[in-house]
This record gives structure tokens, sequence and C-alpha cells, in this order.
């Protein structure tokens, strides 16, 4: 089976070929073919992004790279798109309806829905219409926080009327990341309690309990929670309404400055990549070494409120950009989990591979460092979906 994968951010559209056979492999298997488009979708015409993304596809089918005689023969397409609502609580084949849907959620995922949806459109225009395509959904998997953890402290009539709860995201990777931390200790999943660290320029963490979601920190959107590289996280709505009522400043305004202009770059004035607020907190920038501490301290203040979902904790798991590449932020952290039972042997934390346990020998807690393949997870769920289907 031929996948194609469309993984789209705000900045850039990750693109992935698979080439699966009958069965699917148990260990992820790494993309025959990938290709990265570096693009602020907001700033170019929806028919230039088309044509982009065709010109990167020529490379599949065509050149020294070619592992297709034409685009034709892909079998499905999957997409991860950002915001499923209450309806989807799984992958499914996109049809008319599942479009129109996506369409309106954008309003809750403005950054990523649209081009999500534009991504499809680009398929059907690119590969005819007839080429299955599978959404696969990152809200799915924190379908199964308990009513208790999704509502808020707010009129009920707010969940019954207009939907509002916590819907959680980055569920594809949370999801593929307790799986894979099963695999890695050689437990069933089922078995497991685990807490799954998402630290990215996004940031998220989850409570995962026999293999299901029972907390997770985003919530209605993408904002609440962790502070991220320019989301500011969770702060006081007392604020937002001060704000509104003596700042002059507009809610478009507020939205835009608690997503772009505040978390690291916010706080440290200098940047929202956390490598450069690291380089210049070593140099003795002050703002910077608040920013670090700030960004390590509410990561590590939402451990213990996952922590209090599960019964257990059976392995912490980074994962994601900062997660995968930032031994200062893994030992910071840590470092204040003592209490949990977590340990972690410095020399591993500083040299480990993707995939490894950096716990020090004889902690109660492993702690594992896992490699985000939500391109992997996608491609799996496109050929489950696929291999079933009657047709």
């Amino acid at each position: 089976m031929n996948i194609l994968v469309l993984n789209a951010g705000s900045s850039s559209q990750k693109i992935s070929f698979f080439k699966i056979g009958a069965g699917l492999p148990e260990v992820p298997q790494k993309p025959d073919w990938e290709a990265k488009l570096d693009v602020k979708w907001q700033e170019v015409e929806s028919e230039k992004w088309i044509e982009m993304l065709k010109e990167r596809l020529s490379g599949l089918a065509g050149g020294p790279e070619k592992l297709i005689n034409s685009l034709s023969e892909i079998s499905v397409v999957g997409h991860r798109i950002v915001h499923g609502g209450t309806k989807y609580l799984a992958s499914t084949k996109i049809n008319a309806q599942v479009k129109a849907d996506i369409e309106n959620l954008e309003q809750l995922a403005p950054l990523h829905n649209k081009i999500n949806l534009t991504g499809i459109n680009a398929m059907e225009q690119l590969l005819s219409e007839k080429v299955e395509q599978v959404a696969v959904f990152d809200t799915a998997f924190h379908r199964t926080l308990p009513l208790y953890a999704s509502l808020y402290p707010v009129p009920y009539q707010w969940y019954e009327d207009l939907g509002i709860h916590k819907f959680g995201f980055h569920g594809i990777n949370h999801q593929y990341c307790a799986k894979r931390a099963a695999q890695m200790l050689a437990k069933p999943l089922e078995s497991l309690s685990m807490i799954v660290c998402h630290l990215g320029s996004g940031c998220s963490l989850s409570a995962v309990e026999n293999g299901k979601s029972v907390d997770t920190t985003m919530g209605f959107t993408p904002l609440e929670g962790l502070m991220m590289s320019t989301r500011s996280g969770t702060i006081d709505p007392g604020l937002l309404i001060y704000l509104l009522r003596n700042s002059g400043m507009s809610a478009e305004k507020l939205d835009d400055v608690l997503n772009h202009d505040s978390g690291l770059k916010g706080i440290s004035g200098l940047s929202s990549d956390l490598a450069i607020v690291i380089n210049e907190m070593k140099k003795g920038n002050q703002r910077a070494k608040l920013a670090f501490d700030m960004y390590v301290y509410r990561i590590c203040r939402y451990v213990a409120e996952m922590r209090a979902a599960l019964k257990r904790l059976d392995c912490l798991v980074f994962t994601a950009g900062v997660g995968e590449n930032a031994p200062l932020v893994r030992q910071s952290v840590c470092g204040s989990l003592n209490w949990l039972g977590v340990q972690i042997d410095s020399a591993l934390n500083e040299s480990t591979r993707l995939d490894g346990n950096i716990g020090k020998r004889g902690s109660s807690v492993p702690v594992l460092v896992i490699s985000a393949r939500e391109d992997w997870a996608i491609a799996s769920d496109c050929w489950q979906i696929l291999s079933q289907s009657p047709n």
C-alpha cells in the first residue's frame, strides 16, 4: 500500500511517503521518502501553496528519488487534522460531510484546520477526487477524558448548549508515544500508567492509564496549559477581562498576543527558540533565565497535576522537539520530581539516542525519550482503515 501523509503546521508542511506491505510492522518504520514546505500558508494564496506542494511531490514520481511511476499509484492520503470536535472519536475516511465539519471547526483551531482542509482539497486536485483520503484527528485520543476532568467549572448550560469543554490536542503523538513506551518496556499497554510530555513549539502533557487519555493540559483550544514558545498557556481569565475593559485592546489583538507574542518569546524578549533562550541564559541574560525557569516550573507543576489523575506512575515520557533535544530541560524537570520516584542518569540524559531510557539504574520510574512519529501513526491508521474496507 502506497501511503502519503500530510502533516500541516502553522509554518510548515511535512510530507511523508510509506510503502507498507500485507502486514503492518509492529516497530515503526522510517518514511521511504519525505519532504517539507517551509512556508507560512497565511502569507500565500491557496493556489500558490498547491503549486508548491505539487512541485515537492514531483520528486516522489520522478528524478533520483523516484519511488513510484506516477502520483496515481498513491493508495491513500492521510491528513493530521488538529480539531475534530465532539463528533470524531477515531480516524475516518474523508467525504463531503467530514470536510464540512473540519471547516466548521476552524474557529476553534484557526492556525491549523484551514490549512488541513486546503491540503485535502489540494490532493483532490492533484490526484483526483477518487483517491481515498483519511482524517486523523489530534483531539480523538482525548475523547476518553472523564467528564469531571473535561468540564470547566462554569454554568453547565455552556457545555450543553455550546459544547464548551476540554478537547485536548497533540493526541496523535500522545497515543503513539504511549504505545511505543509499552513496546520499549515490554509490557502490555493496558497495564501501564504514564505521563507523556509533548514539548515542542506547542506543549502539552497527558495522563495515560490503561492506554487511554484520562487528562491533558491543553483544553478547549491549544492555548491552555503549559507555557509554550509563543503561547501563554493558562493565565487568570480575570486578567483577560481586565485587559479588554481597560487597555483598549480588541479581542482580535488579545488573541494574537496570547498566541504569537507570549510564552518564551514574550518573557525573554529574545526569541521563541528555546535553544537561543538557553544560550543567552548561559551568558547571564536574566530575562532569558526567567523565561527558562518559568518554562520548567510550569512543566513540573502540570506533571504533578497529571499524576493526580493516575493510580500510579509507571513511566515518564519526553517527546517532540524540545523533549527529544534539550537535555537541560529534562534534567531540570526531573530534578524536581524525585518525590515521584523519578531519577535520571546524567550521562544517559546527555548522550541518549531517541527511543531510549535515561532513568537511573534502580529508579522506580523509567524516563523514556521517544521520537515523535505522527507520520507513522497516521500511516498506520490509513493502512488499518483501508485494509478493513470491503472495497
